[in-house]
C-alpha cells in the first residue's frame, strides 16, 4: 500500500463539539421533577453514548461525536419515538399527529489537509423548520429544511419515513428510508473545485449543480434491561448522487459510501405514580 492510499483509509477522529451538545440539549424538552398530579407522575429517560459519523459531506473518515437524547412521559404514556439521526428540534405544535417546530443541524469543518490543499469549510450551524406526521400508529413521515448560518451557509432538506414497532418501552425498533437534497451553494462548498483550486492543487476544476444529494436509509433499536436501565443502537447509510457522487473530491478525497451508527446507555429518573 503507498503512503497516499494509506493515508485515504477511513480512520477516526476524536472531536466531540461541546458548542453542538449544549445546543442539542437547549433544544431538547427540560425535564421537570415528578410529581403527583391528576395526570400522574413525570419520568425523564436521559440516553448518551458515542456515535460515529462522517468528519465532514463525502468524506471517507469518520469522527467520534456525542449522541445525546432526552425524553419524558407521564403517568402511563409511552417515551415519544425519536429517530436516530433526528436533529435537535423542538415541537411548536404537537396534536392530531401533525407536529413542526425549529430544528437545528450540526456539520463538522473540512480543514485544507482532508482535501489536498482545496478551500477550507468550517464547521457549520444549520437552522430551519421540519413537520413530522403520523399516517398510523406505526408508520411516520418528516421533513425539515435547514439552512447554514456559518460554514457552508447553503441549504440543506432530507425527506424521510419511518416504520416503528414497539411492545410499549419495553423494546422498540424503528426502520426508514432517506432522501437529501441540496443547493448549489452546498454542492460547490462540498464537491465542487475552482479553477484557482485546480490549479493550485491539481485536482480537476469541477461546477456542480444542486438536487438529489444521496439517499439511504437508517435502523434504530431501543431495549429496555430493567425499571431504569436501557441499552440504544443504530447505524445509518446514505449513497451519495449526481453531481456529489462525480466530484473529483469525493474520487480522491471521499468515498460515495457515507456510513454512521452509534451505542448509548439510557437512564429513566423519576418515578411512576402508584
Amino acid at each position: 500500500m503507498s503512503t497516499v492510499d494509506a493515508q485515504r483509509q477511513p480512520h477516526l477522529r476524536l472531536k466531540i463539539s461541546s458548542a453542538s451538545t449544549l445546543a442539542m440539549l437547549a433544544l431538547m424538552p427540560v425535564p421537570a421533577e415528578a410529581q403527583d398530579d391528576d395526570e400522574g407522575a413525570l419520568e425523564t429517560r436521559v440516553t448518551l453514548g458515542p456515535r460515529l459519523a462522517p468528519s465532514f459531506p463525502g468524506s471517507d473518515r469518520v469522527r467520534l461525536r456525542p449522541y445525546v437524547n432526552i425524553s419524558r412521559r407521564r403517568g402511563d404514556q409511552r417515551f415519544p419515538f425519536r429517530a436516530p439521526d433526528e436533529n435537535p428540534s423542538r415541537a411548536v405544535y404537537d396534536r392530531g399527529g401533525l407536529s413542526f417546530g425549529p430544528v437545528l443541524g450540526f456539520v463538522g469543518k473540512r480543514s485544507r489537509d482532508d482535501v489536498g490543499g482545496l478551500d477550507e469549510v468550517g464547521f457549520t450551524v444549520e437552522a430551519g423548520v421540519f413537520t413530522r406526521y403520523w399516517i398510523s400508529p406505526r408508520f411516520r413521515l418528516s421533513a425539515q429544511t435547514r439552512q447554514g448560518v456559518s460554514g457552508h451557509r447553503a441549504l440543506t432538506g432530507v425527506i424521510g419515513a419511518d416504520y416503528v414497532a414497539r411492545d410499549g418501552d419495553r423494546w422498540l425498533w424503528s426502520l426508514g428510508p432517506r432522501l437529501t437534497v441540496a443547493s448549489r451553494r452546498y454542492a460547490k462548498a462540498y464537491f465542487g473545485v475552482t479553477p484557482r483550486e485546480a490549479a493550485a492543487t491539481g485536482v480537476a476544476a469541477y461546477s456542480p449543480d444542486g438536487g438529489l444529494h444521496a439517499a439511504g436509509a437508517v435502523v434504530g433499536v431501543q431495549r429496555q434491561l430493567s425499571r431504569r436501565w436501557g441499552v440504544f443502537g443504530y447505524t445509518k447509510y446514505d449513497r451519495l448522487l449526481g453531481d456529489a457522487a462525480d466530484s473529483p473530491v469525493v474520487d480522491r478525497f471521499g468515498s460515495r459510501d457515507q456510513w454512521s451508527g452509534g451505542l448509548a446507555v439510557s437512564y429513566v429518573f423519576g418515578r411512576r405514580r402508584k
